[in-house]
């Protein structure tokens, strides 16, 4: 699956959390750390089931054959690339409501892209990989926030992979080699889990950046979607590589 990442991986590293001010200060900013983190959280994970349902639907109802050649099949890959694009380039001028439909119809979008998993794997095997990526988003996303160790330095590596990943991707739809798939998911999972690292301390250090602002809000919902672009590519990848086809 391509990755349509935003052009917020980019940015520099801000450095550590500021302590000035004294412990009320520094608890007042752990509190608002911790609120600000958690709506990223949970606009991400309601985004991924969003995607989640509209995948079984589909499946369920018989619309993912439609998307799983024709016309409709490119319309719905390429869709989600829209509305990332939209999102960043739009990002200045968009209201925060009207970014907020952007990351629920980009969601839906991504969950009828990825109803065709549902042609192609068992359900077992689907839910199982789903669950393992889970577990480990969540502590791959748990030791970024907590480590003292400054990631910065893996982004231009890991976006590096990324480009590398879709070169790969497009030469091996026209090679369809087996071998080569199975190097690129491996890759791919690797490179998915050191961005939800590198994410998830890179929106933390932000924080100190954004808070007070109004473009707060914003920022929650493209940290959502970069969070939620690590999940989906890593579980897709991990897919690639572990599940059982039908």
């Amino acid at each position: 699956m391509a990755d349509w990442k935003d052009t917020q991986r980019t940015q520099s590293n801000f450095g550590s959390v500021p302590r000035a001010g004294g412990d009320l200060a520094g608890t007042t900013f752990d509190a608002g750390l911790r609120s600000h983190m958690l709506k990223i959280y949970n606009y991400m994970c309601s985004g991924v089931l969003l995607t989640g349902i509209v995948a079984m639907l589909a499946a369920s109802t018989g619309l993912a054959y439609a998307f799983a050649s024709g016309p409709l099949m490119w319309i719905v890959a390429l869709a989600p690339l829209g509305f990332i694009l939209a999102m960043n380039f739009g990002l200045n001028k968009m209201s925060q409501s009207t970014l907020q439909i952007l990351f629920w119809s980009f969601a839906t979008v991504m969950g009828l892209s990825m109803s065709t998993i549902f042609l192609v794997f068992t359900g077992e095997s689907i839910a199982l990989t789903f669950f393992a990526t889970a577990g480990a988003f969540a502590g791959l996303s748990l030791w970024g926030y907590t480590t003292k160790k400054d990631l910065s330095g893996m982004g231009t590596f890991l976006i590096m992979g990324v480009v590398g990943l879709l070169i790969a991707m497009i030469l091996n739809f026209f090679l369809q080699s087996g071998t080569l798939a199975f190097v690129i998911s491996a890759i791919g999972v690797l490179v998915f889990a050191g961005l939800t690292a590198y994410d998830t301390q890179r929106l933390k250090n932000e924080y100190q950046y954004l808070r007070g602002t109004e473009f707060a809000g914003k920022a929650v919902i493209m940290g959502a979607t970069s969070l939620y672009l690590d999940f989906v590519n890593m579980f897709m990848f991990l897919l690639n590589f572990l599940g059982s086809r039908e």
